[in-house]
């Protein structure tokens, strides 16, 4: 038995952090050169910042190369076991570290994981530069971060490493560290390697280290597919959450509510389910789906789906599955129309390209007498007021009156929608 060495305590994934800028890998729209993040790094202009995206992608990594770079003090908590109690330790500290010019670096991983009042307990000390708060988050802060808190950060989106990424975190873990470049290692099977960490560095530099340690006797050790298989005891990995095919699916599954096959999208949806998936995920994505591909044509479609979000979280998993099941079937039968989606997309080309056109007089409001006196609102009629509740009247300025942004579908109820239409304007406007 060539290989009697003793095996370090602290996990290859550790051992192989990147301690500088330069020995990162991935994120290149935020670390490349001239990117934002190394600017920062570089100028030493650091300022509180969430970092989003897939598990493994860096955001530790980064929090801890920002916290050298900067020779700042650095704290890290998870989310999951630190409350309130702890942040007010750390704050008195980063408040003593700031009258002797330190800066103090808090690392919080998980960030979404705070509620409201745990997040608010930051919200003074970040704004007053007290504290530098890097949080982690594989959640989108839109839903899980406080606006208060969104609007004193930068939000910086992390990408799932691209298979290069990952060769490389795989080359940099095989010659720099102290264990592995000692080895004799041939890798049989580096594709199945990277697919089976599911775009995770983390857990792909853990399955490498098991491998390697399964196999530390041999003269040469040589880490093939059953290797790997035996490490993961599980030879069909159905879904990656965190990379490619992650995409993949949740793509497949959308794509096949809004071509209305609901065989195919409770399938896609099975291999999120048993791969793990958030269920919040898949219900948040049939939310924005109701309203993207169905709309008007169904307006029950939305309701149905921000229920289906509800519902599943406050009910959990495995009975979530029944609930996401409905819904799905549901959109998949459903008529479809993007109407209203390509109609506010029309209209935001307008307002991006045009010339912005002034708020014709009679649909100004008139709180004050001086407005009354400039004729605000002057000769605005009230369609309660006739008949129908409905008169022809002009709601765009009059540059605009020829445009038309909503061009309702023939399906479902936008059918009933633009018969509607087009008689109470009577050919003022084309609906047709």
């Amino acid at each position: 038995m060539k290989n009697k060495i003793q095996i370090p305590h602290i996990p290859l994934a550790e051992r192989c952090r990147p301690k500088t800028i330069d020995d990162f890998q991935g994120q290149i729209k935020l670390v490349g050169s001239g990117k934002p993040l190394r600017i920062m790094i570089e100028n030493d202009t650091i300022s509180s910042i969430i970092l989003w995206g897939p598990p493994g992608t860096g955001k530790t990594t980064l929090a801890k190369i920002i916290s050298e770079a900067t020779n700042s003090e650095f704290y890290q908590i998870n989310a999951v076991s630190s409350g309130v109690k702890d942040i007010r330790e750390i704050i008195e500290i980063a408040k003593n570290n700031l009258q002797h010019f330190k800066r103090t670096i808090l690392f919080i991983d998980e960030i979404h994981r705070f509620n409201k009042a745990q997040q608010d307990a930051l919200l003074s000390s970040v704004e007053s530069g007290q504290i530098i708060l890097i949080g982690a988050t594989t959640e989108n802060p839109s839903f899980e971060v406080i606006p208060a808190l969104r609007s004193r950060v930068r939000t910086f989106v992390l990408e799932e490493l691209s298979k290069i990424d990952l060769q490389n975190i795989v080359n940099y873990a095989l010659t720099k560290d102290d264990l592995l470049s000692k080895l004799s290692i041939k890798i049989d099977d580096l594709d199945y390697l990277l697919y089976i960490s599911g775009g995770d560095a983390r857990t792909l530099l853990n399955v490498l280290e098991a491998c390697i340690i399964q196999e530390i006797d041999k003269d040469e050790i040589l880490i093939t597919k059953e290797v790997i298989e035996n490490i993961v005891q599980k030879k069909n990995i159905i879904y990656d959450k965190a990379g490619e095919e992650h995409y993949n699916i949740i793509s497949a599954f959308i794509k096949s509510l809004r071509g209305s096959d609901p065989d195919a999208a409770i399938y896609w949806m099975a291999r999120m389910i048993e791969g793990g998936e958030d269920p919040l995920f898949i219900a948040r994505r049939m939310v924005v789906l109701a309203s993207e591909d169905i709309g008007n044509a169904s307006p029950n479609a939305l309701v149905l789906a921000e229920a289906t979000f509800s519902a599943v979280h406050k009910i959990g998993m495995p009975e979530a599955r029944i609930i996401l099941a409905q819904c799905a079937t549901y959109l998949a039968s459903s008529p479809k129309s993007n109407a209203s989606y390509m109609a506010i997309d029309n209209a935001l080309s307008e307002v991006r390209n045009s010339k912005l056109e002034g708020v014709p007089i009679h649909l100004r409001n008139a709180p004050t007498n001086l407005m009354k006196s400039l004729n605000y609102g002057k000769d605005y009629k009230y369609p309660h007021s006739f008949e129908n509740n409905f008169l022809q009247q002009d709601y765009l300025p009059k540059e605009l009156l020829d445009r038309q942004f909503y061009f309702p579908s023939e399906n479902g109820t936008e059918k009933t929608f633009k018969e509607r239409l087009k008689n109470l304007w009577k050919g003022k406007k084309k609906y047709d």
